[in-house]
């Protein structure tokens, strides 16, 4: 009776030219069947796909780690491994024959297994087939064309995905069948194929190839089609580039330290991409007391290599420590970046300081003038204003600074003042300002001396060329070798003149004629200069 049942179960297996042996229960994983004869398959064709079951008999989950086989002619289509298989459930995968040559085969398909509990296993299916020529059918022809011979995704940003149709198309004569289509490359990957395909003559198969970069680098691969037609394995390269965003805030975090309690400060921020796609930042998120900011709009896109800025301020609404943030919400990988803030509201200080706070113009020569600069820098921390600058003094005056006027904390202005004395003696003045500082007014001192301008001549003596002669001119210019301009008023009679018409600091160049009794001017004499200290 047990041979007979058993001679039943094999003769309920024989299906499609396929012998399948079922292969008894273990208490691990099992497979069903446990082995496969594929009969006589013809050279460079593919056989019909056969299923095979695992199955986990026991009570602990098992792993299906790895499906391989020993003789390139038998090919495992699996899915994505590993398989996990809890107690008593079961997974599939397909096996098909494609022999090359006219040959007998025999090899086995091994699985590598494991256990949660430790311990691993490899059950085995053995498999067979016989390769044989195929019958001669010269019209028919076995050609797979794809739609494309290469994809390029160009610039993708990490993280996410970008698709591309192809398809197969049989332009042969004769049926087709697929075995496998795999992608190779970095983040490439294929989709519209689970089994083997056959394909008749003018029939597509259509695929969806991916590009999901995992970093920002160029990446190659390619799309591998095997099948029965002549140009087996048929390929599509695949190219694309992985592009992200960067984020650098400059600075990149903030302390305004001292402030004036009621007085705002602010700081300017540069928001740069350094990566190598646009960056988007979505949202400003502020915190903390007494902070603002201002010129940012969102959502805001920076180029690769380009930057915006932006303005964050602080105003203290008392005298205390405070502390906040800037969450900037953004699409590169460090999303969000937050920038700390920090600063501190101190007591308003109202205070002017001038540079110099006095100032000496030294000896003048009446009628002349001279003008030294006075900065005045509000060297407190809050704004002060000016309502009004004099000058007191003989000899004193002030320019270029015009009142009311607000110098902001740290905030500087310059005026002119000026000493012109028109007679001799010792002179005092000041700059007074009145401002709203606490050490308002505040005075610069101010002296000078008036001396009266040196005397200088000039003494001239030459000798007559003859001594027929009614008197001489002298002529006197600025540079050598004229032009020349008279001094005297009166023909001179004597041989010697004195010239008081010189000031100091100047060089005078002089030549001299002679008039005869008939009134004949010579020509000029040779030159002669006079340096005045």
């Amino acid at each position: 009776m047990h041979k007979t049942r058993l001679l039943y179960l094999l003769l309920g297996w024989v299906l499609f030219g396929l012998t399948v042996f079922p292969a008894p229960v273990h208490a691990g994983v099992g497979v069903n069947p446990a082995s496969l004869s594929f009969g006589s398959v013809a050279v460079n064709t593919t056989s019909s796909a056969a299923t095979v079951v695992v199955t986990n008999n026991s009570g602990q989950t098992h792993s299906i780690l790895q499906i391989s086989s020993g003789l390139p002619q038998f090919v495992v289509i699996v899915p994505a491994l590993p398989i996990t298989l809890s107690p008593h459930a079961s997974a599939s995968f397909q096996v098909v024959f494609q022999p090359d040559a006219a040959l007998n085969y025999s090899g086995s398909i091994v699985l590598s297994t494991s256990r949660t509990s430790g311990g691993s296993g490899s059950p085995t299916i053995s498999v067979s087939g016989t390769g044989t020529s195929p019958s001669p059918s010269p019209s028919q022809t076995y050609l797979l064309s794809p739609s494309a011979s290469s994809l390029s995704f160009g610039n993708t940003l990490v993280g996410t995905s970008a698709s591309q149709p192809v398809s197969l198309t049989n332009m042969g004569t004769g049926s087709v069948n697929i075995s496998q289509v795999s992608a190779t490359g970095g983040g490439f990957g294929v989709s519209g194929f689970s089994s083997a395909v056959n394909l008749a003559a003018g029939q597509s198969l259509a695929l969806i190839v991916s590009y999901a970069p995992a970093s920002a680098v160029s990446t190659t691969g390619s799309l591998s089609v095997v099948s029965s037609a002549t140009n087996s394995p048929a390929t599509i390269s695949l190219s694309g580039k992985g592009v992200q965003p960067q984020i650098n805030v400059i600075p990149p975090s903030v302390n305004f330290f001292n402030v004036a309690v009621g007085v705002t400060n602010t700081q300017t921020l540069t928001i740069s991409n350094p990566g190598t796609a646009n960056l988007s930042v979505t949202q400003a998120l502020l915190g903390g007391s007494g902070f603002t900011f201002s010129g940012l709009s969102l959502p805001l896109s920076v180029a690769p290599g380009g930057s915006s800025t932006f303005t964050v301020g602080f105003k203290p609404p008392a005298g205390s420590s405070f502390s906040g943030s800037l969450t900037l919400v953004n699409n590169s990988p460090n999303s969000p970046l937050i920038v700390s803030l920090a600063g501190t509201g101190a007591s308003p200080v109202l205070q002017l300081t001038p540079s110099p706070s006095s100032v000496s113009f030294g000896s003048l020569t009446t009628g002349t003038s001279a003008t030294q600069s006075v900065t005045l820098t509000n060297t407190g921390n809050s704004s002060v204003s000016l309502s009004q600058i004099s000058v007191s003094g003989t000899g004193f005056s002030g320019t270029g600074l015009a009142v009311p006027l607000t110098l902001a904390a740290g905030q500087a202005a310059s005026l002119s003042a000026k000493f012109a004395p028109t007679t001799t003696g010792n002179f005092s003045g000041s700059v007074n300002i009145v401002s709203d500082a606490t050490n308002s007014p505040l005075a610069v001192s101010l002296s000078g001396w008036g001396n009266a301008p040196a005397s200088h001549t000039v003494t001239l003596g030459w000798t007559p060329g003859s001594s027929s002669y009614a008197g001489f001119n002298t002529y006197r210019g600025s540079v050598p070798g004229g032009p020349y301009s008279k001094v005297n008023t009166a023909l001179i009679s004597s041989t010697s003149f004195v010239d008081t018409g010189v000031v100091s600091g100047q060089t005078y160049y002089y030549v001299a004629t002679t008039v005869d009794t008939t009134g004949m001017e010579s020509s000029y004499s040779s030159e002669v200069n006079a340096i005045i200290p």
